[in-house]
């Protein structure tokens, strides 16, 4: 089993260490972060009225001021993640009667646009703390969560449920509870996937910032401090100077993070590798570093990790097996829960069709579900050409930790990249060369979720155990013959997670990907994300709602008919 809480080694109490030169070291830097980040939060709670300007300046000397509230948003966002994450996946798992409601349910989460949660999301915020800028920092907190959770609780699902047998019988032989099994095997196994997923999930937020921090909803214009906000601002007016100061910023926090709490995540979940040898270069952290060498951080850590570990007794060993009947008498059955499901979406269904009957009528639902089908062209499209791209890729760097931490600041750049700040050169180059928007918007769309499968495979083959690579290398195999029997195999769970979420996230992208302006200038092409950009900014909710529902109908199709059938596979072939 995993160890995921070590207990202590020391026993030495924080008040009666000696400090040492790396304990001085690191005491402006712990300062300083407590510091920026108690300041940040006190600004987010400020007095707001409703319809008051929020003045954005371009400015590059307020440039560090926005990449601060930013990030605390981010983080804030990031951390109700992954709480749901934990839940959704162990619930899913556990249960499933609950995994048959709630699978299709991330579906359909994931597929409703952000403008969509955030049309609904912003006046219930906004009551819920009158007269406080805290509740349009709230809906904002919970538009980047709509951009980060789904592709996390995907990720550790499919971890859990590709768990390998002899881990999992070694956990019933030891008698592991639900709660010590979670902590001591599921959650340890699935680290390294889960991490990447974090570090693509904080890229996805900086890929929709602009939607999340600059609010236009039915007449309403809310921008809050960040590098969002200050985008947009710069879009409106066509400046080009400050876009170049905002790339220049979000690198700056992008390489921050990594550095002070990704890399060091990822150095330490490195001992969680389901391999007996961690192969010649282990992912390495300076922060991580210091902190091993700082007397008073080994002796907080300590007792923090013996407090947690002891949380491990909290719940007793399982029930003996005779005695699981007799619970199961309460379960709902399975073809209950089919049924409860079933209903569901017939009552949805008739709700749906009711809708369109009495407000948008049968004409417009049939021009938007063809507007779906050209979106869904796309995606597919896209979503295989970025596959046969980035998997070679992402294999090769996953197997050679060295190059994937040269790379992991640069991918992270690369995935967080908003597509807004490519609008200058697109719209330069369509109209100048007079392109045809529906072919030449298209590639907008994959541009940010691309990376969801990148991610994901690199932390499929940074598990392939190191003995499995040296008994292919042993039995002669090479070339396609090895990709085949070794590579490909190890990698397709990883693989459909990220293929899942970057078609997912691609629907999304669809909304700023189809309909792009640089000042007065507009690039329309058709389709359903352009289609709900426009009804957005014109506030017509019947018609944001009937965008809204075609784009789930068409995710939920596209999921249960071709995706859930690889991810089945992927299950089968990992057992």
């Amino acid at each position: 089993m995993f160890e995921l809480f070590t207990p202590g080694r020391t026993g030495r109490s924080f008040l009666t260490t000696t400090p040492n030169r790396w304990d001085w070291a690191l005491l402006p830097l712990v300062l300083v972060v407590l510091a920026l980040a108690a300041y940040g939060a006190m600004q987010m709670a400020r007095p707001f009225v409703l319809g008051q300007p929020t003045p954005i300046s371009l400015d590059p000397a307020w440039l560090p001021y926005y990449l601060l509230r930013t990030i605390l948003r981010m983080f804030s966002a990031l951390g109700c993640a992954l709480l749901f994450t934990f839940a959704f996946a162990v619930v899913a798992t556990r249960w499933r009667s609950a995994e048959k409601i709630m699978v299709p349910l991330l579906d359909v989460l994931q597929s409703v646009p952000i403008l969509g949660f955030q049309a609904i999301a912003i006046a219930p915020f906004i009551a819920l703390f009158p007269g406080n800028l805290l509740g349009v920092e709230c809906a904002a907190v919970f538009a980047i969560f709509t951009s980060q959770a789904w592709n996390m609780a995907f990720s550790l699902y499919q971890s859990m449920k590709t768990i390998p047998p002899e881990l999992a019988e070694a956990a019933r032989v030891f008698r592991l509870s639900a709660w010590q099994r979670f902590w001591r095997l599921e959650l340890p196994y699935a680290m390294p996937a889960l991490l990447w997923n974090m570090m693509m999930s904080m890229s996805g937020g900086w890929f929709f910032l602009v939607a999340a921090e600059a609010i236009s909803v039915a007449g309403q214009d809310i921008k809050l401090p960040g590098i969002g906000a200050y985008i947009a601002v710069a879009i409106e007016q066509k400046h080009g100077a400050a876009i170049a100061w905002a790339i220049a910023a979000m690198f700056a926090g992008i390489l921050l993070y990594d550095q002070l709490f990704f890399r060091p995540l990822l150095a330490w979940a490195d001992k969680f590798r389901f391999e007996e040898s961690q192969g010649e270069h282990a992912q390495q952290s300076w922060v991580l570093d210091w902190g091993r060498r700082s007397v008073w951080i080994r002796a907080l850590t300590d007792r923090m990790w013996a407090a947690l570990g002891r949380t491990l007794g909290w719940f007793g060993t399982p029930e003996p097996t005779d005695a699981l009947p007799s619970r199961a008498r309460f379960a709902l059955s399975s073809r209950a829960v089919d049924r409860i499901v079933l209903a569901l979406a017939l009552l949805g269904a008739w709700r749906f069709v009711l809708f369109i009957h009495a407000q948008v009528g049968w004409g417009e639902a049939l021009r938007v579900v063809g507007l779906g089908c050209i979106t869904l062209v796309r995606v597919m499209l896209l979503i295989g050409l970025a596959s046969l791209v980035w998997v070679p890729v992402a294999v090769w760097i996953g197997l050679r930790p060295r190059y994937a931490q040269a790379v992991q600041a640069l991918a992270q750049f690369l995935a967080a990249f908003p597509v807004n700040l490519m609008f200058p050169l697109v719209v330069y180059a369509l109209v100048h060369l007079r392109l045809n928007p529906n072919v030449w918007l298209s590639p907008l769309m994959v541009f940010g979720t691309q990376w969801y499968i990148l991610f994901n495979v690199v932390a499929g083959a940074s598990t392939l155990p190191n003995e499995l690579r040296l008994a292919a290398d042993n039995l002669g195999l090479t070339g396609w013959l090895k990709w085949k029997r070794v590579y490909l195999p190890a990698v397709f769970p990883s693989f459909v997670t990220g293929a899942i979420t970057a078609s997912g996230g691609s629907w999304n992208a669809s909304i700023v990907a189809e309909y792009v302006t640089w000042g007065k200038t507009s690039l329309v092409a058709d389709g359903l994300g352009s289609y709900i950009k426009q009804m957005t900014d014109a506030g017509d909710f019947h018609r944001i709602a009937l965008g809204i529902g075609v784009m789930c109908v068409f995710v939920m199709v596209l999921n249960r008919f071709f995706w859930r059938k690889l991810y089945l596979l992927a299950e089968d072939r990992s057992r």
